[in-house]
């Protein structure tokens, strides 16, 4: 049994699952004990303590019970991810929980067709978006090419290469419109979903055979391009690694 969270939207996902006891890699089956799903106005930062209390209440469980958290790495909200991070590396510090990660875009297209290639998009800030290229088969995907961001017109040309590939994710929410407009025809904008769900995360992570504090430490969001804070020339770069070093390519 694990906790499984995704806070790369506004939206969190949570979800506390049971893996059977001889499937230990990332397509085992799972069983699904409740997946509960928070929107705004509520804040991530305010309302994910107390949900994940909550959670384990309703099932007579404890965070000593489970296995390990699972977290989604984004790329998405640079916000919600270091909460998400910062609440799992926590509760995972305090009790020797194992931890894992997986990324929220590959959980998405595990809610997609099979065996055609996906590009699930999340929003990156206004006009800019989040792309990563998948190909879902059964319970796993397999990646394309490295996460990386784009314009929408830069999608829809991406698409126009590519007649096979289908999109879906978050940020069809507010982009389709504009998807359609370069020239992409609807029906290869799918319907949903919405937000990388916290189900479909905990079927790609795998947990580490023994808890590390130096896996724990080093797991970090996946940051596809620096924040805006970082891309502003009026202010000189803070002490450490530069932005560019925070950007993981795969």
């Amino acid at each position: 049994m694990f906790l499984s969270l995704d806070t790369s939207t506004l939206t969190l996902s949570l979800a506390l699952v049971e893996r059977e006891p001889s499937e230990r890699g990332p397509s085992g089956s799972l069983r699904v004990l409740e997946h509960v799903v928070v929107g705004p106005p509520q804040k991530q930062s305010e309302a994910l303590p107390g949900v994940v209390g909550e959670l384990l209440a309703r099932h007579g469980v404890k965070l000593a019970d489970l296995e390990g958290l699972a977290v989604g790495l984004g790329p998405g909200s640079f916000t919600g991810l270091r909460i998400g991070l910062a609440t799992v590396k926590s509760l995972a510090y305090a009790t020797g929980l194992k931890v894992a990660g997986a990324s929220s875009l590959a959980a998405v297209a595990l809610e997609g067709p099979e065996d055609v290639p996906l590009y699930c998009l999340a929003v990156a800030r206004r006009d800019d978006l989040y792309l990563g290229a998948y190909v879902r088969r059964g319970g796993t995907v397999e990646a394309l090419e490295p996460e990386t961001a784009m314009s929408p017109q830069e999608v829809a040309a991406r698409l126009a290469a590519e007649p096979r590939a289908l999109a879906l994710g978050p940020a069809l929410t507010d982009y389709r419109a504009a998807l359609e407009s370069h020239g992409v025809a609807p029906q290869r904008l799918l319907a949903g979903p919405a937000f990388p769900s916290a189900v479909e995360l905990a079927r790609l992570v795998r947990f580490p055979e023994e808890r590390s504090l130096q896996a724990l430490f080093a797991l970090e969001p996946h940051y596809v391009r620096a924040s805006e804070p970082e891309r502003n020339p009026k202010f000189p770069p803070l002490p450490g690694p530069a932005p560019t070093a925070r950007l993981k390519e795969d």
